[in-house]
C-alpha cells in the first residue's frame, strides 16, 4: 500500500468519524423528539398516563386518564393486578 492510498484511507476514516460525531451532537442538541416537532400536530388524545409510581422491581402504580376519568392501575408480573379504581381530581389543600 503506497503513501497516497494510506493518506486517503486515514482522511476517509476521519471524515466518517467526524460525521458520526456531528450527528451525535445534533441529536443531543435538538433532542430525540425533533422529528415529532416537525410533524403535523395530532388530534387531541383520549388516553394519557398522568403519573407512574414504581413500588418494587415487579410492581408499579399507574394513574391513567381516559376521557377525563382517572383510573388507578396496579401493574406487575406482565399483567394488571388490580384495575378500575376510579379516582377523582386532587382536592385543594386550602
Amino acid at each position: 500500500m503506497d503513501f497516497p492510498a494510506l493518506l486517503r484511507a486515514v482522511f476517509a476514516l476521519a471524515l466518517t468519524l467526524g460525521l458520526i460525531g456531528l450527528g451525535a451532537v445534533m441529536l443531543r442538541r435538538f433532542g430525540p423528539d425533533a422529528l415529532a416537532r416537525l410533524a403535523k400536530p395530532k388530534a387531541e388524545r383520549r388516553l394519557a398516563i398522568v403519573e407512574n409510581l414504581v413500588l418494587d422491581p415487579t410492581r408499579r402504580l399507574v394513574l391513567v386518564s381516559c376521557d377525563g376519568q382517572e383510573m388507578l392501575l396496579l401493574l406487575g408480573e406482565g399483567r394488571v393486578l388490580a384495575e378500575g379504581v376510579a379516582v377523582g381530581p386532587p382536592k385543594d389543600a386550602a
